[in-house]
């Protein structure tokens, strides 16, 4: 097992589910919990959480050629991260802003899981042509902290980042990084492209209990983030393993309007994982939300899209497809294995941690162990799960999930709150 924030519980996989007949399932409200109970064995416990509808709430960029990034309004020259900020972009015609996640989706956005209001950047990267946005310029802006924009010119640009963003604990207690919806970050296959560790003393301390403090507040919206690894990352006792496109552990992170694809991690290692977004140590264990965002294409020895230890998740009107949890052994790993396998989208193992999924859908995915969609295993079964208005579909079983859960294994509190939802292989 891999060193952890020493509040957060390693999770068991070991154990194998009652195969699960090929069926469809359509649930709602009391009736998914009669029909779990009544349909075929649970593996175990399983669990339930409360439901909520849900509207995309995601700042549309605007698709004005002559105006800048959504959110990015011009600001004076001395907010500028890059060579004048001020310069005018170029006149050619606009391409399409971001549209990511289910735009099918009809859930209830919570005010504070809402996009950032961008119209006043502390810092704007770019001077309206490609090639002022640079690498160079996102590592500067992002180790300076508060709310950062991008003129980058009016069609979309890729920024391959020569060297990792960093966030600095004390350079905040805001960091939101908004691309306006043309901008990708990419790894470029070699390296993590963001991090952010609150008890990380090369990016300054600044409380005594760095495993729960409410700053940085980090949002990342309107923005792609393509092939991070974090392969090639140096371990640091366990805690920056996974995240290969994005690590976080401590503060709270949210992500509106975002798209990840085609990063990696790991590929071989138990409760490691989160190619696309790895979270530890949310301040007083509130949730991170995931807005109208898509993960797509991520591998990983777990939890390809996203992967978590004692952190609870928020997911609205998002995607998850084609993501590969490519580790064996499970968790702990089995005698002569490695170790991994499990959540081919989503890996979550803690003690009181919750998720609810709604007007989601989560398909295609693929694990060589546990939960081709979700993995999610509450070791103190306390915690709970529910998906509401969404559907989960061809995500193939692995050697385990929980009976009558296509694509799911679940260790939690009760059976899982099924509403208004298609869960089928």
């Amino acid at each position: 097992m891999l060193p952890t924030p020493p509040d957060a519980p390693h999770g068991p996989g070991r154990r194998r589910a009652v195969a699960s007949p090929r069926r469809k399932l359509i649930l709602g409200g009391a009736a998914a919990a009669l029909v779990l109970l009544a349909g075929g064995t649970l593996y175990a416990c399983t669990g339930e959480d409360p439901p909520t509808r849900n509207t995309s709430a995601a700042a549309a960029p605007s698709t004005d050629p002559a105006a800048p990034p959504a959110g990015s309004a011009a600001p004076p020259p001395s907010a500028s991260a890059g060579p004048s900020a001020s310069a005018a972009a170029s006149a050619s015609p606009a391409a399409p802003p971001l549209r990511a996640g289910n735009p099918d989706g009809k859930a209830d956005v919570p005010a504070e899981a809402r996009a950032v209001d961008t119209s006043r950047p502390s810092r704007v990267i770019g001077d309206g042509t490609p090639s002022s946005c640079t690498s160079e310029a996102v590592v500067a802006a992002v180790a300076a902290g508060g709310i950062i924009t991008f003129r980058c010119g009016p069609d979309p640009v890729t920024i391959t980042m020569k060297a990792t963003a960093k966030v600095r604990n004390d350079h905040g207690p805001q960091v939101v990084l908004d691309g306006g919806g043309r901008v990708t970050l990419s790894g470029g296959g070699q390296r993590r492209i963001l991090y952010m560790n609150t008890c990380d003393a090369a990016q300054v301390h600044t409380t005594s209990h760095c495993q729960d403090q409410d700053s940085p507040q980090l949002t990342l919206q309107n923005i792609t983030f393509a092939d991070g690894t974090s392969v090639n990352e140096a371990k640091n006792d366990g805690e920056t393993e996974g995240g290969g496109a994005v690590f976080v552990r401590g503060g709270r992170i949210k992500v509106v309007n975002a798209r990840f694809t085609k990063n990696r991690c790991d590929t071989n290692g138990p409760d490691l994982g989160g190619a696309g977004l790895r979270v530890l140590s949310q301040y007083q264990n509130k949730p991170v939300y995931v807005v109208n965002s898509t993960f797509e294409g991520g591998a990983c020895s777990n939890g390809a899209a996203i992967s978590s230890i004692g952190v609870s998740w928020v997911i609205l009107n998002s995607v998850m497809r084609n993501n590969s949890a490519i580790g064996r052994g499970q968790n702990p790993a089995q005698a002569g294995t490695p170790g991994g396998g499990s959540g081919g989208a989503i890996y979550m193992d803690g003690n009181l941690i919750t998720l609810r999924i709604a007007g989601s859908i989560i398909e295609d995915n693929k694990c060589n162990e546990g939960g081709a969609a979700i993995f999610f295993v509450s070791n103190d079964r306390t915690g709970t799960m529910a998906i509401e208005s969404s559907t989960l579909r061809r995500n193939p079983r692995g050697t385990f999930e929980t009976a009558g859960l296509p694509g799911i294994f679940f260790l939690g509190a009760r059976p899982p709150a099924v509403s208004g939802s298609t869960l089928s292989r």
